[in-house]
């Protein structure tokens, strides 16, 4: 049974659209992995809000997938997040109302807070008829992506890179998801130097970092699962090459801390 998840334009949570979901333990039987879920805004409060809403009425504006649930280790009311996938945005909103019918039927029981409900299940109909009066909005294909310099940002997800792919040399796969899921959790500091791309360049370098795999990504055998939160990190461009510097001695990020605190010395 697919659900509905609202998204506030003002939220004290670190939610991304179509990547990662917070929402209150009292809806914790509503979302489940491999559920489909539509997005839905509710009536604009505030009109600074308008340019980033498809309307400033109530409205569902995408529809993605449902890969993970899990607690959120810093509630203390047991608050959970969901991480999303197929994120696919309307190029249009879809009214929650159309000739004075709600499409979402209201059960008796909850018609004084229905809408206030941050997470709700909808039978199949009722999903695949909003689905029906939406317009799709057409993305680029981004599924690969072989540079550090493709700056895209979600949250955490955990998925396979490493396929080797043929051309004149080897290519490896890279997941831009991933990414920015690393990103996401370890922010846009050096995790090494603490080197800020912004802080230091202003706008123009805003939400530039590297990434970097703990274990080189050329070291595959095959198709890996890597959990961004374990298997990669976030480094400045300079960190990044000394940890390569050589093949054969590859630098841990600890060692590199190391070096630059003085307390580890690598001869040549």
């Amino acid at each position: 049974m697919p659900a509905v998840i609202t998204e506030n334009d003002e939220s004290k949570w670190s939610d991304l659209t179509g990547v990662r979901y917070h929402y209150p333990k009292q809806y914790k039987s509503v979302l489940s992995e491999g559920m489909e879920v539509l997005y839905y805004k509710g009536k604009m409060k505030d009109k600074a809000f308008l340019d980033q809403r498809l309307s400033a009425a109530p409205h569902y504006f995408g529809v993605a997938r449902v890969v993970r649930v899990y607690p959120d280790k810093d509630s203390t009311t047991g608050d959970l997040f969901v991480d999303l996938e197929h994120f696919r945005a309307f190029e249009s909103a879809v009214p929650n109302k159309i000739d004075g019918q709600y499409l979402e039927p209201i059960p008796s029981t909850q018609k004084s807070n229905y809408w206030l409900r941050s997470a709700r299940k909808i039978d199949q109909s009722v999903f695949d008829r909003i689905c029906a009066l939406a317009k799709l909005k057409v993305e680029p294909d981004d599924s690969l992506s072989s540079s550090d310099t493709a700056q895209e940002f979600e949250t955490r997800v955990i998925g396979i890179e490493g396929k080797k792919l043929g051309y004149y040399g080897v290519k490896y796969e890279r997941s831009p998801k991933l990414r920015q899921q690393a990103i996401q959790i370890h922010g846009l500091q050096c995790n090494a130097c603490d080197f800020d791309f912004e802080k230091a360049y202003g706008e123009h370098a805003k939400g530039f970092i590297h990434v970097h795999h703990v274990k080189p990504i050329s070291e595959y055998e095959e198709d890996q699962v890597v959990d961004p939160a374990t298997d990669m990190i976030t480094l400045c461009a300079n960190c990044h090459a000394t940890v390569h510097k050589k093949p054969q001695q590859l630098l841990s990020v600890e060692q590199l801390k190391g070096i630059l605190s003085g307390r580890w010395v690598f001869d040549d």
